[in-house]
C-alpha cells in the first residue's frame, strides 16, 4: 500500500498487488498482480498490470492483461489496452480503448509517454475507439 500522504517519483515494479492512495509520477508494472488506485490516489504514470482498478485520478496509459475497471469515482486521461474494459456509470475517461479478447497484452509502457500526454489530441477523439 502507498498511503495518502506518500509521494513517489520513479518506476515501481511489483510481484504483489498494489493499493495506491498517494501520488505517483513515473510508471507502475505489476504483470502478474492487481493495481488499485484508491479514491485519493493521483497518478501521472503509465500502469501495466494483470488487473487495473481506478477509483482516483490517472494521467497515463493503462495496459491490463485481463481487465481494466474505471469506477464511478475514477478519472482517466490516457489510452487503455486490455481484453476487457469496464466503465462504471459516472466514470470520467478521455482517450482511446483497444480491446482484443484473444490476446493478453501486459507490456512495459514507456515511462516518458505519461508526461507527454496531449489532452488536446485525446479531446479530438470522437469517442471510445474499439479495435
Amino acid at each position: 500500500m502507498i498511503g495518502e500522504n506518500v509521494k513517489i517519483e520513479g518506476n515501481i515494479i511489483s510481484e504483489e498487488n498494489l493499493f495506491i492512495e498517494g501520488a505517483v509520477k513515473g510508471s507502475i508494472t505489476a504483470k502478474k498482480s492487481e493495481v488499485k488506485v484508491g479514491k485519493s490516489g493521483s497518478l501521472t504514470a503509465n500502469i501495466s498490470a494483470k488487473v487495473v482498478l481506478i477509483e482516483g485520478s490517472v494521467k497515463g496509459d493503462i495496459c491490463g492483461g485481463e481487465n481494466v475497471i474505471i469506477a464511478n469515482t475514477g478519472n482517466v486521461l490516457g489510452n487503455i489496452d486490455s481484453p476487457r474494459v469496464s466503465l462504471e456509470d459516472g466514470a470520467k475517461f478521455k482517450g482511446s480503448i483497444t480491446m482484443d479478447p484473444g490476446e493478453k497484452t501486459v507490456t512495459d509502457l514507456p515511462v516518458s509517454s505519461a508526461s507527454k500526454i496531449n489532452p488536446h489530441r485525446a479531446g479530438n477523439d470522437p469517442g471510445v475507439k474499439v479495435s
